[in-house]
């Protein structure tokens, strides 16, 4: 059975996001031992079982011998008064003993501890996710029903290489063009992939989010490659980075996608996984239908453990923005399937009230951590601009969700990208206005 959890963008009423039951990876093992537990207590009665028979067996072997002997004389065995005794002693206690052998229920234990780990099962619900998240794979992967069936799933990398073979291939062909610029103008207009006849720019989001999921439809240029970059950054002269300056590379130019590399340990990964894994609750997203809306994700504050705290700083030490009035690592584990719906992490004008409650404003940037690889699918991937950004452990991706006038920046919106095969751990922060005023920002620019 396969599961699935969908987290909701900003956690609005208006989601995209599919209404139904979902879980996670980290909860998927838990069901892994309680089906082992299961197992054993399913042999502990199959045992008792075995042994009730066995006695059963030697009852009915040594009865067997006893009737054989008095049947063939039977005065004569009944006159010896020992023999008459013992088939009275037998037939008034020892068949009753019997008996209650017989109907002595040893399932008691198996079906007590069937009662109790059933509470934990997966309900109807939860198998008709587990359902969609199968249509939905196949949907966005263009995986053939035969195929999927029989759970031959394609090479891990497959979406990726498939990617990067096409940009090769353009790249090749680029070299060839005697005129630079004529074929460089050439060349922006034949990374446009078409799907039908129909231009990517021109297709629904759906499909352009899909695409971008195989790795089709990446409006990597050449032009656009020679804008991006790698560099050391030490956070405007951050005492904390200036022996030792974070790793920076590039991802897209507009709007400006940061990577950081190595910025989270392993041992930084599993204490904020521990902490969120007690609070990642089975639940559902908004049904438009029902109303019914609770969280599928946990939130760790800075105040209950160090390790969060110290990552808190390091996302401020390296952004120069103001993380007291962020709000709290979101951390959240995508099973397969598990998937993000298109969004904007920020409020637009129609949404005045979004962070009413937390009075700070809008939320300025994004912040979001890799905290595992993916085997095949999860890609972050942005629509509107044609950009995919792939999961790397011990990396983070930044961005400004707003411009310097406090507008919107619309080429922000995103979503995640099922996973195919494996297990997707990330934790965001998302950071907000207040508290910038008086503050230096590495802004993006600066990064160059």
């Amino acid at each position: 059975m396969i599961w699935y959890i969908l987290i909701i963008g900003i956690l609005l009423p208006q989601s995209l996001a599919h209404p139904g039951f979902f879980t996670s990876i980290g909860q998927m093992t838990d069901l892994i031992h309680t089906e082992k537990d299961l197992v054993t207590s399913l042999k502990d009665y199959i045992k008792a079982e075995e042994d009730k028979l066995e006695q059963i067996k030697k009852w009915a072997e040594k009865l067997d011998r006893l009737t054989s002997t008095a049947t063939k004389d039977p005065e004569g065995f009944v006159g010896h008064p020992v023999n008459a005794f013992k088939l009275m002693k037998r037939l008034n206690t020892e068949w009753s003993e019997l008996e209650n052998l017989v109907l002595k229920d040893m399932s008691d234990g198996f079906i007590s501890n069937l009662t109790i780990q059933r509470q934990y099962f997966p309900n109807d619900e939860d198998q008709v996710g587990a359902a969609k998240a199968l249509l939905r794979l196949q949907d966005t992967y263009n995986l053939d029903t035969d195929t999927i069936s029989k759970g031959n799933l394609p090479d891990p990398e497959h979406q990726r290489a498939n990617g990067n073979l096409k940009y090769f291939e353009y790249i090749m062909a680029k070299e060839k063009d005697v005129n630079k610029s004529a074929s460089d103008d050439q060349s922006d207009q034949k990374t446009t992939p078409k799907k039908k006849g129909v231009a990517v720019d021109y297709l629904p989001e759906r499909q352009k989010y899909e695409m971008l999921c195989r790795g089709e439809g990446i409006k990597m240029t050449p032009r656009r490659q020679k804008k991006l970059f790698c560099r050391y950054h030490d956070g405007n002269r951050n005492p904390k980075f200036i022996l030792a300056p974070a790793k920076q590379e590039d991802e897209w130019d507009k709007p400006r996608i940061i990577r950081f590399h190595d910025i989270i340990s392993d041992a930084e990964i599993e204490i904020v996984k521990d902490l969120a894994k007690p609070r990642a609750e089975r639940a559902t997203v908004h049904d438009p239908e029902t109303g019914k809306m609770t969280t599928a994700h946990a939130w760790l504050s800075g105040y209950e453990n160090p390790v969060v705290s110290r990552i808190n700083m390091r996302i401020q030490d390296l952004t120069g923005l103001d993380v007291s009035t962020a709000e709290e690592l979101q951390v959240a584990n995508y099973g397969v399937g598990g998937q993000y719906e298109p969004h904007f992490d920020f409020a637009r004008k129609d949404e005045p009230d979004a962070f009413k409650e937390l009075g700070t404003g809008n939320r300025i940037a994004t912040w979001l951590f890799y905290m595992s690889d993916v085997s095949a699918g999860g890609a972050t991937v942005f629509p509107e601009v044609g950009a995919s950004v792939w999961p790397k452990k011990g990396t983070a991706v930044f961005w400004y969700n707003l411009f310097a006038s406090g507008e919107g920046d619309y080429s922000t919106r995103h979503a995640a990208c099922p996973v195919l095969v494996g297990n997707k751990w990330v934790s965001n922060k998302w950071l907000h206005e207040r508290g910038q005023e008086f503050r230096r920002p590495c802004t993006l620019s600066e990064l160059e």
